[in-house]
């Protein structure tokens, strides 16, 4: 699909510096568009790509609509107002409504007259599927479950009893919803099951990521609020409420009864210890482990930065030696008479 410069900067509020007339079909990085392409700047570090590129149009900040010769967009935040751009030219594909012939619907299920539901799909007793919903190849619904009008499962998607999803919801392929969550009780150096009784709710404009798993509650629900977005292999634990508009990359592991505001960052492959709770607005850096409650917004990190192996075995080797160069210089205070801050 294409569209003119004049079309995007009028839908789109933007400030148009170039012909109104000229058409872009696709998306590419500033180093490699063509003259038909649409590119954008957001992070200044790609500044430098500005005088070679030959993308048909960039979009980009005021500050630097005056480093490139080429047509621009100028918009005061690129990166979003490129995302919209981005999807007028590869616009959702729109599946058919109907049932296909191999699906299974049980007879009391319902399912929207313009719902799609794909091959090889199960959808349980009592669970609805709302208008223009899109259930991909080889989705199992199980009993109970409310999905939201236009929401999209896009394929082997599992969404266990009693689960709720919000309108215009997007859940990538094999992600579990509502599996029962990891809930054992000690006894007598073995493991007693605690049973699972509570379910997931997930607000409206959610996207969950591939092979991502949400742990039904144990006693009350686990939620996800509105606007949440989850990247692929994440792990929710049982009873997690997740406040609206929070982001998670890729690999988080969240342990349950864990609490987390909106408008949060977490960072990949960040591990947050169970039944603690994080405030609005905070940021996590990649690989930190969140082991007590955050109570103030922020950015907040612990994993450290890669550094030269022998550097890395030598830092080792310090860290070890801690406790005993700790004793020396106490021993040092106390002949010197002086008392020590801890």
């Amino acid at each position: 699909m294409s569209a003119s410069l004049g079309e995007l900067a009028v839908r789109f509020g933007c400030e148009l510096r170039g012909d109104p007339d000229l058409r872009v079909e696709h998306v590419a990085p500033l180093s490699s568009a063509g003259p038909d392409a649409l590119a954008f700047l957001a992070n200044p570090r790609y500044r430098s790509q500005l005088a070679q590129t030959r993308a048909g149009a960039i979009v980009l900040a005021p500050a630097h609509a005056g480093d490139t010769t080429r047509p621009v967009l100028i918009a005061a935040n690129p990166y979003a107002t490129y995302a919209r751009m981005a999807s007028v030219l590869y616009p959702a594909p729109v599946a058919a409504a109907g049932v296909h012939p191999t699906a299974w619907i049980a007879p009391l299920a319902q399912v929207a007259g313009d719902a799609h539901v794909g091959a090889h799909v199960s959808i349980g007793n009592g669970s609805r599927v709302g208008a223009r919903a899109v259930i991909g190849p080889g989705c199992v619904i199980e009993e109970g479950v409310q999905i939201d009008a236009d929401v999209r499962l896009v394929a082997r998607v599992v969404v266990c009893r009693g689960t709720h999803i919000g309108a215009r919801t997007i859940v990538q392929p094999g992600a579990v919803i509502g599996a029962e969550g990891f809930g054992f009780a000690p006894e007598r150096g073995t493991w007693l099951k605690v049973p699972q009784v509570g379910n997931v709710r997930i607000g409206a404009d959610v996207e969950i990521g591939s092979n991502t798993t949400i742990d039904r509650g144990a006693i009350e629900d686990t939620v996800i609020e509105e606007g949440v977005k989850l990247d692929n292999q994440i792990q929710i634990g049982h009873n997690v409420r997740i406040g609206a508009h929070t982001a998670m990359a890729a690999c988080v592991g969240v342990s349950g009864s864990v609490t987390i505001g909106k408008r949060c960052q977490i960072g990949g492959a960040v591990g947050i210890v169970g039944h603690l709770s994080i405030c609005d607005d905070v940021a996590v850096t990649g690989l930190t482990m969140v082991s007590h409650s955050i109570t103030e917004p922020g950015v907040y990190s612990s994993g450290l930065p890669a550094i030269a192996a022998a550097d890395w075995r030598r830092a080792v080797a310090r860290l070890h030696r801690l406790d005993r160069m700790a004793g020396r210089l106490a021993a040092l205070e106390r002949q010197l008479g002086k008392e020590r801050d801890d």
